[in-house]
């Protein structure tokens, strides 16, 4: 084995990555509705600009950005819009269009090829980007033309994508990257070119070596952009961990990759700005993995936004009948839900079903102060003290031990021996510091 590249902590849950690691991507059956919210994204929520009985097609914009940190929303399908009115989402309540097939599928006469690499600069670029509605697809949903907009002062030197999919079960990432590898690279040269950067990473976890292969392969006529082997760990995925391993660069307390010129993005990312680019497809669609102990026929289907939860697994086979849990992401990150009639949304990276023995609650104990959760964090955090001092109330002395740098990852819990619920702690100290910090 050559070099590989890794940060300190982390831990190493099962991958289960084996239901759908070997199964090529599928585009699912287009729904007969979809329910595309208005907020899919980190920043201000749009507003639509489309009317009941209105007639849409394929990428038509129907949703419009109010604010900078904000990505437009488009239609996923054609055909006549029916309702306007809030509905639940996987992440909470939204604002939503919900649209009728008309079973055409038609494209919207603004979907054309923008220009290609040489001929578009980089101003035009970054605007083909932000109408394109592209947000961050590794699951954060940050809006991708505002991390490809840092202010003049913040010199980007390094620009990475995140090829690791650290999160067990997920597959979806790995197979884009062998199944649409050209997409991925033009994806990393329109961002390089867009932020002046004269040299490309890519990284990808060494479980993944036809992954790996595949993209030295496509890439070695391309001095610009280099393949980085990154060890097997988890959150090895989050982006201030893949630059420290990358580049031994640490990424300040409160700052942001920009503050030691580094710049992450998604593999899926990329291959929607190639889309967006060649194509001009806006973001109405998404590669993701159906899997899990509770679902017949685990799959990784091309889904369009908006599709339920529901009609999603059913063309998976459906859920088992021992189903416990359903989760929109991993296990480790992903966000619990309590009803599969929600939509699909530009994050969702995977929908996970899991059987009672899989997801099996166990009663927390005492903490033994073993430290085992010091040595995983990976951002160096003493999460006993942060959680103990939260469910007591006691914010103040939680705050002292710095919960809002907590990347949320989950490592402390897993690795717990009492299964504290650790980070459910260090989640209420955060709130609890930013409620205190609006009220001063």
């Amino acid at each position: 084995m050559g070099k590989s590249y890794t940060f300190k902590g982390g831990v190493h849950p099962p991958h289960h990555k084996h239901y759908t690691e070997e199964l090529k991507i599928e585009d699912a059956i287009l729904p007969e509705k979809v329910v595309i919210p208005m907020q899919q994204h980190i920043g201000a929520p749009c507003e639509p600009i489309v009317k009941v009985n209105d007639y849409v097609e394929v990428g038509q914009k129907i949703g419009e950005a109010r604010a900078f940190v904000s990505a437009p929303v488009h239609a996923s399908i054609s055909g006549v819009v029916k309702m306007i009115q809030e509905r639940q989402t996987a992440t909470g309540k939204a604002k939503c269009v919900i649209i009728e097939s008309d079973g055409k599928n038609q494209l919207h006469e603004s979907v054309k090829k923008k220009g290609d690499l040489d001929s578009l600069s980089a101003k035009e670029l970054l605007e083909i980007i932000k109408e394109a509605g592209i947000t961050g697809m590794g699951g954060a949903s940050f809006p991708t033309h505002v991390k490809l907009s840092p202010p003049p002062e913040k010199k980007i030197d390094t620009i990475i994508l995140n090829g690791a999919e650290c999160e067990p079960y997920l597959t979806a990432d790995h197979r884009l990257l062998l199944e649409y590898p050209e997409k991925v690279v033009f994806g990393l040269r329109v961002c390089m070119k867009i932020l002046g950067v004269e040299k490309g990473y890519i990284a990808i976890e060494l479980n993944k070596q036809d992954a790996i292969d595949k993209m030295i392969e496509i890439t070695k006529s391309l001095d610009c952009i280099e393949i980085m082997p990154i060890r097997t760990k988890y959150p090895q995925g989050d982006e201030k961990r893949i630059i420290n391993a990358i580049t031994k660069r640490e990424v300040p307390s409160g700052g942001l990759p920009m503050d030691v010129g580094c710049v992450v993005n998604n593999v899926g990312t990329a291959a929607a700005i190639s889309d967006a680019v060649l194509l001009g497809m806006p973001l109405v669609e998404r590669v993701m993995t159906i899997t899990g102990s509770a679902v017949k026929t685990p799959r990784n289907l091309k889904v369009k936004v908006g599709t339920s939860f529901k009609e999603v697994i059913e063309q998976c086979g459906g859920a088992k009948e021992d189903l416990s849990k359903l989760i929109m992401g991993g296990p480790m990150m992903g966000i619990a839900q309590y009803t599969w009639d929600v939509p699909t949304v530009k994050g969702t990276s995977g929908i996970l079903l899991l059987n009672e023995k899989d997801s099996e609650y166990k009663t927390s104990q005492p903490c033994i102060r073993c430290g085992k959760c010091v040595e995983a964090c990976p951002v160096h955090l003493e999460p006993l003290f942060i959680s103990q001092f939260a469910l007591k109330g006691m914010f103040d002395e939680a705050e002292k031990y710095s919960p809002m740098d907590c990347i949320e990852c989950g490592s402390c819990s897993y690795i717990c021996p009492s299964k504290r619920p650790l980070l459910d702690g260090i989640r209420l100290a955060k709130r609890e510091v930013i409620a205190k910090r609006r009220k001063s």
